[in-house]
Formats: C-alpha cells, sequence, structure tokens
C-alpha cells in the first residue's frame, strides 16, 4: 500500500519509495530492511548529538511527566525562562531578549517582522523591504520565500505571489580571504544600500556559510564590513543563524569569527540538538526597547503556538549543557582536520574533470560539481557502502553529528570521492 505521506521536494510520479527509519543510535539509523546507514546530513543537520542520545532522552521524558505545553501568552514557566537566560549567555554580547517560535523558518519571519515593526516606531514607515544576498536561502514560508535567490532559488514559480525586496551581490571572496579581498563584495553591498536605503529595514544575512543556496562559505571581514555599512545607512543586520549556530562553522556562532553582534540573530535546528521543533529570534536592547510604548501599535503581534513548547525548551537546555561538557568545539575542530585532509587534501579529487571546488569550514564540506547530472546516482552508490547522503544540485556535501568518530567520517568522505575517483577509473578503462 502505497503511504499518504506526501514528501518535501519530491517528484510525485518519479520519486522512488522513501526507505522507512526505524531507530537510529548515535550517528547512524536503522532501516526496517535492516540496514544500518551513517547519517551523512545529520538530519538536514540539526540532529548534532546523533540519534538516541541517552541525556537528550532522559530530558524529554522528564519533562514529559511534569508539563508538556503551555501557552506562552501571558504566562510563563521555568523551562522557557532558562532556556531565554542561557541564549542571552552563549549568543553574541547585547542580544538580551528572545522571542521563541517553533521553526527556523518562523523565526525569520519574526526577524523581519521586528525589523519592520521597529522603524515603523522610530517614524520611519517606508522603511519596510528587506536587503538579503544571491545564493540566500531563509525558509520555505511566504516571507521567507520572497528572500530567498529569486534566479536560483527553489521559488521562481511563486514569484507573482511573493512581495519584492532587494538582493546584493553573493560574496565571491572565501572565508580565507582578507581584509582587502572582500571589498569588491562590500562595494557591491554599498551600491545597493545607497541606491535604496531609504526602503531597506534590513539586511539578512546567512553569515559564512549560505547553506542551501549552495553552501557558499564567505569571509568574516564581510561581515564585519556589513555591520558597519548597516549602521551607517540605518539598516538592522539580521543573521540567520539556523544553519550556521551552535558550532557548524567551528565557533559556537558564525557571528563569533567577526567578533559581531548582529541585531538580531535567529537560531533553529541544532538549538534543541534536532529532537524537537524550536527556535529563538533574538534581538538586541535597541531593537527591543523600542516596542515599549504606551500605543497598542507598540505591541509586537506574532503568537505562535507553540512558542516555548516545555518539552523544546527543556532538551534544548540539555543539548546545550551536553555541547559545552563534551567539549563540542574540540571536537567540531577534530571533524574539520579530518575533512581537510581526506577532501580538499585529496588532489586526485580536486583534479577530476567533474569537480569545480571542494571546500571545508567548521563541520561542514561540500563538493561542488559543474554539471547536477554528476551526481545522478550518488545516494544510491553511498547506500551500499553504509552512508546516507543527499545531495542537492550541484553540491555533494555532508554535515555530520558532531559525535561521528574520525574512522566513520572517513568511511563517509570515502563514498564522498570514491564516487568520483571510482567512476572517473572506470571511465578510464573503457
Amino acid at each position: 500500500m502505497t503511504s499518504p505521506v506526501w514528501h518535501p521536494y519530491a517528484h510525485l510520479k518519479t520519486q522512488s519509495p522513501a526507505p522507512k527509519v526505524v531507530g537510529g543510535e548515535g550517528p547512524r539509523f536503522t532501516l526496517d530492511t535492516g540496514e544500518s546507514l551513517l547519517d551523512a546530513t545529520c538530519s538536514w543537520w540539526c540532529m548534532i548529538h546523533g540519534y538516541r542520545h541517552p541525556r537528550l532522552v532522559e530530558a524529554i521524558q522528564r519533562q514529559a511527566d511534569a508539563l508538556c505545553h503551555v501557552m506562552l501568552g501571558g504566562l510563563t514557566h521555568e523551562p522557557a525562562d532558562r532556556l531565554a537566560r542561557e541564549l542571552v549567555r552563549v549568543t553574541p554580547t547585547g542580544l538580551n531578549h528572545v522571542f521563541f517560535s517553533d521553526s527556523g523558518s518562523v523565526g525569520m519571519e519574526v526577524a523581519m517582522k521586528m525589523a519592520v515593526q521597529y522603524h515603523y516606531l522610530h517614524g520611519k514607515p517606508a522603511k519596510h523591504r528587506m536587503l538579503t544576498l544571491m545564493k540566500a536561502y531563509h525558509g520555505d514560508t511566504a516571507g521567507c520565500m520572497a528572500v530567498c535567490d529569486p534566479e536560483e532559488g527553489m521559488h521562481s514559480l511563486f514569484a507573482g505571489f511573493l512581495p519584492q525586496h532587494h538582493f546584493a551581490p553573493a560574496p565571491t571572496a572565501g572565508f580565507e580571504a582578507g581584509e582587502n579581498e572582500v571589498q569588491a563584495d562590500l562595494d557591491a553591498l554599498r551600491g545597493v544600500l545607497e541606491a535604496h536605503h531609504e526602503e531597506i529595514g534590513a539586511l539578512l544575512m546567512e553569515p559564512l556559510l549560505q547553506a542551501a543556496g549552495g553552501l557558499n562559505m564567505t569571509s568574516p571581514h564581510y561581515l564585519r564590513g556589513a555591520r558597519e555599512l548597516c549602521d551607517e545607512f540605518d539598516v538592522l543586520l539580521v543573521f540567520d543563524e539556523v544553519a550556521t549556530g551552535f558550532g557548524r562553522t567551528g565557533k559556537m556562532f558564525a557571528a563569533d569569527h567577526a567578533d559581531v553582534t548582529p541585531d538580531i540573530m535567529v537560531l533553529s535546528k541544532g538549538l534543541t540538538g534536532g529532537y524537537l521543533g524550536h527556535a529563538a529570534t533574538l534581538a538586541t536592547d535597541r531593537v527591543h526597547d523600542a516596542f515599549i510604548g504606551d500605543s497598542e501599535l507598540h505591541a509586537f503581534m506574532h503568537g505562535p503556538t507553540f512558542m516555548g513548547n516545555p518539552l523544546a525548551c527543556r532538551v534544548a537546555l540539555e543539548s546545550l549543557a551536553v555541547f559545552e561538557e563534551d567539549d563540542y568545539l574540540g571536537r567540531i575542530q577534530a571533524l574539520n582536520t579530518v575533512l581537510r585532509e581526506e577532501l580538499v587534501d585529496d588532489a586526485a579529487l580536486r583534479a577530476h574533470p567533474s569537480v569545480a571546488d571542494v571546500r571545508v569550514l567548521g563541520a561542514t564540506a561540500v563538493i561542488e560539481v559543474h554539471d547536477a547530472e554528476a551526481l545522478e546516482g550518488v545516494a544510491d552508490f553511498a547506500r551500499e557502502r553504509g552512508v546516507w547522503l543527499r545531495p542537492f544540485g550541484r553540491w555533494l556535501y555532508t554535515m555530520p553529528a558532531y559525535i561521528t568518530s574520525r574512522h566513520d567520517l572517513r568511511h563517509i568522505t570515502g563514498a564522498m570521492k570514491h564516487w568520483f575517483l571510482e567512476r572517473n577509473s572506470a571511465s578510464c578503462a573503457q
């Protein structure tokens, strides 16, 4: 019997039956066929502790025995209060206020609404459009689709339905680029701000790593320059750290590489270790205090039903405790070393005619190809070798759980590069 589940991003006519997961342990999940697969994608980049982590499971069980859910409208509870304080502690200095929601996309919608209302309350209602970057991906809800890359992104079909915003070129200088090397990128950003700053309320940015838009990796100097430009043109700086937060780039937050505090920061995915959906939109005093006033218009009119869910808050607290107590930043550095050794330093891989680039940042690695056809069949190839890979477009990537061992990570990278090297050898033999 065909499952009634409608799967995401799937062509219904040609999709293969989805493998059924029945359990998981550590960096692997188990299928009903008995297969055990190394999850190279961290279940869309959120399962940073792997599957069935005993502390996270127990935290959910304990909280469920006390309080599963209660509305945050007019009420509060200890897990939400504690999590907000912990997030203020670990995020860049100045992000002192936390608004909860239930997904990264909604967290970004919250950020955009905050920015628009902030400027309205300051007497600048015309500053109601966003500025974002090409190659950006911020989510699949309507507001977020409107600030994703309109050319190479996945939402072009909805262009007539979406509000119009402004876009700046994606940064071209890589993570290692120096201050002078990012100047052309910043000049391009300045050009858009000079032309349209009177209607731009916020610059939205995935700092250092534009994830679903092609895993574009950019320099901390670009973040610093963007911060200065936003201050110059009275534009709020919003960091979308849904994918980059909680260690993915090698530091707790991507902003930490540049020692920059955005006006608003959005967190999700790794926030709960992937165990429950939750998100947080943090704001500085500058943003928050604009909402203090006597008018009804000062109230921030947003309230997701499951914001501050006690189960999600409790497991997020445990996730953060495990992260800090088990030195996850040290683990990530070890993963980064393996990724560089196995992929970036592999001359044969880099020289393969299908490969356009190989790059690594923190616990993220990507092999970019010239043509997406070069990746057709790679998922089945990897599965035969005990690895779950899910490429998209021209990008074959891994974002492993932080508990992945060096041995297991080499198994993942082996599947990635042997896809190219074995096929290259086969084609040469013919």
